[in-house]
């Protein structure tokens, strides 16, 4: 925990026309990643609700953020004024060990004052996902109060893939630009998730990612030119900040890529 992270702070503009705030860190092991995303989390929690009175997140499911839950769930936070979203969901029940949902109630949501009515669950009991999609679509606007909500804080994963949120490579959920959420779809299986409209107008995007097996798709992603449908994590382009916080393992060829230099 004592190693400094390789870090480099630009604006992205060999990636991104919209003039991105990009930071990248890479840190020693996962558990140095978790402790720097849960600063950084506590962080725009706070900075969010000084400014505006509440803090809008969405959450991502999958290993990696779990400790971060379990570490939230210790913080001393202004609970009430959170509004908690997820950013994509598997069409399970809440109860199925694959919810990202009931894995987060169970790391962090369950141990803490936020407001039940607070708490915006994707709903996965529709007989059309596309009413699913929709019906989550108006809770967002109807909690945001606005027809172009911008979230505070988003996190995000990714896939060896590529894909982060439900956007997967190649699929129909990443031309959709005209709604907040869509159906997005794994082998067959349907799933919710953020557009990348929506993911892109929020002020903080921060992605956690750890694993070797994730170099070959980090190393396109941060590639000067690369598919953005093939490899669809290079579609973030936020109009706030984007923290990409990778250990070691994932992040050790970024350090070379042409165009990303340490700052």
């Amino acid at each position: 925990m004592g190693q400094k992270p390789w870090s480099q702070n630009t604006d992205w503009r060999i990636l991104s026309p919209a003039m991105t705030q990009l930071q990248i860190e890479i840190h020693p092991d996962r558990q140095a990643l978790v402790h720097r995303a849960l600063a950084l989390v506590k962080e725009r929690i706070q900075a969010a609700i000084a400014a505006r009175g509440t803090c809008a997140i969405a959450l991502a499911g999958g290993s990696t953020p779990k400790p971060l839950y379990e570490a939230l769930a210790e913080a001393d936070l202004p609970w009430a004024q959170l509004q908690v979203f997820w950013g994509d969901e598997r069409y399970v029940p809440v109860s199925d060990p694959s919810s990202n949902a009931g894995m987060a109630k169970t790391a962090w949501l369950d141990r803490v004052a936020i407001p039940t009515e607070q708490i915006h669950i994707m709903p996965t009991h529709f007989e059309q996902v596309a009413d699913a999609a929709e019906t989550y679509d108006q809770t967002v606007q109807r909690a945001l109060n606005s027809t172009h909500p911008a979230f505070d804080i988003v996190l995000l994963g990714m896939g060896d893939d590529g894909h982060t949120a439900s956007l997967f490579p190649h699929t129909a959920a990443l031309q959709v630009s005209d709604r907040l959420i869509t159906v997005g779809e794994k082998s067959g299986e349907p799933r919710l998730t953020f557009t990348a409209p929506l993911i892109n107008r929020s002020r903080c995007v921060v992605f956690m990612v750890s694993g070797r097996n994730k170099q070959t798709a980090l190393t396109e992603v941060f590639a000067p030119e690369a598919d953005d449908n093939t490899f669809p994590a290079r579609k973030i382009r936020p109009e706030g900040e984007l923290w990409w916080l990778l250990d070691a393992d994932a992040g050790e060829p970024i350090k070379t890529l042409p165009g990303v230099q340490a700052g």
